[in-house]
């Protein structure tokens, strides 16, 4: 018997390839998972059982690309860039992720774990149970091992689930300029075996752009993760196009993220490998890009599209998924299912974690997300409007 049931709803289940509607629906879970997902008159019997009011149940948003653990603020670059400065003259300028790096490194731990609750706060308030969150602005092994700590203490501080990326190849450290491979040997050699060794991340990022790391060295960054057991993702086209995106699939990459100048080539390898592309829509519009991603080729190829924040202090201070939804929209053209899909089923192929979360069947997680709507399509369609009833995660 389960021990909760869920009646009077209207469910979104995110299986198949639509958003699995059951209209007179009801949910069921045991100890933490789904036991039962679907028509009301076949509904098993539960020790306690909840009038949904016929409210909608979707599985709870996964922020699948976040970089919420930092130090300080860019409001500063922000006003630069509304004067007529880019984005790569103010990170060659010692601005950029250099900034945040000499912010991060001054935090300790417990520095860094305040700042990031609000912002983690702000997700969980919009149907949130599951958010990657990405190291990168440490730069060297103390304080991205410091970053990942504060970010597996998040998990501690608040219910939901995280997942860590270490991203040591997210830019030179000042004392490092003109030594990128030397720097990417420590990234291999030392810092990627020492975090593995820690347990203190699910895998392994880069920035693969003129500004980052090249091809070449990215390579080698995701060779040194693999051989140490962690899975790759990559930051890729989203300045030029150098091929990141079919490198990363090369790999077995989760995924490919932002992907502006993605190729056709790209988008073929990121098909045949079954790379996810996540689409960042926040980025795109604060940074007032023009170049779209190639969202009709990465349909075409059958290509899984995934949605997230990428909160991050630079380029993306964005802390509402809801508003990601209405971006992929109106920016991308994303349909309602596949923005919806990009938020749950697809977000969790994403981090690798599809078989656990992403969707309501049985022996998933009860991670819900309980709307005060009339149609799923709202969700995508109101602007700095949050209908979220209730969020559950694990049953509770």
């Amino acid at each position: 018997m389960a021990d909760r049931l869920w009646r009077n709803v209207r469910l979104a289940t995110m299986t198949g390839d639509g958003l699995g509607i059951v209209k007179d629906g009801a949910l069921a879970a045991r100890d933490g998972v789904i036991t039962y997902a679907g028509p009301a008159v076949d509904a098993p019997a539960a020790g306690e059982t909840i009038d949904g009011g016929g409210r909608w149940i979707t599985p709870g948003l996964i922020d699948c690309h976040t970089h919420l653990v930092h130090g300080g603020h860019r409001a500063g670059e922000f006003a630069q860039r509304l004067e007529g400065a880019g984005y790569e003259e103010i990170a060659r300028a010692g601005g950029g992720i250099v900034s945040t790096m000499h912010a991060t490194r001054a935090a300790d731990e417990e520095t860094l774990v305040a700042g990031a609750l609000p912002r983690l706060d702000a997700l969980i308030a919009e149907g949130v149970t599951t958010v990657e969150v990405k190291s990168g602005y440490g730069l060297s092994l103390a304080h991205e091992e410091k970053m990942l700590r504060a970010a597996r203490r998040l998990a501690a501080e608040r219910d939901v689930r995280v997942a860590t990326t270490f991203l040591g190849a997210h830019a030179l450290p000042p004392d490092r300029t003109g030594d990128g491979d030397g720097y990417i040997d420590e990234v291999c050699d030392t810092m990627i075996p020492a975090i593995a060794a820690q347990g203190l991340a699910d895998a392994v990022d880069a920035f693969c752009e003129g500004i980052g790391f090249s091809p070449a060295q990215t390579g080698r960054v995701f060779d040194a993760a693999r051989r140490h057991g962690l899975a790759v993702k990559l930051h890729a086209e989203q300045l030029s196009a150098l091929g990141g995106a079919g490198l990363a699939a090369r790999h077995g990459a989760l995924s490919a993220d932002h992907l502006e100048h993605a190729t056709v080539a790209d988008v073929a390898a990121m098909a045949a490998a079954g790379t996810v592309a996540v689409l960042l829509p926040g980025a795109f519009y604060f940074m007032r890009e023009t170049q779209l991603p190639p969202v009709a080729a990465l349909r075409a190829a059958g290509v899984r599209i995934a949605l997230a924040t990428d909160c991050n202090p630079g380029t993306s201070p964005l802390t509402s998924p809801l508003l990601v939804l209405n971006m992929a929209a109106t920016l991308f053209r994303l349909t309602v299912t596949e923005a919806l899909r990009g938020l749950t089923v697809n977000a969790a192929h994403a981090l690798g974690l599809a078989d656990t979360i992403g969707t309501l069947e049985p022996g998933k997680a009860c991670d819900l997300a309980i709307w005060s709507i009339d149609d799923p399509a709202e969700l995508v369609y109101r602007i700095g409007f949050n209908p979220l009833h209730q969020r559950v995660r694990n049953g509770r």
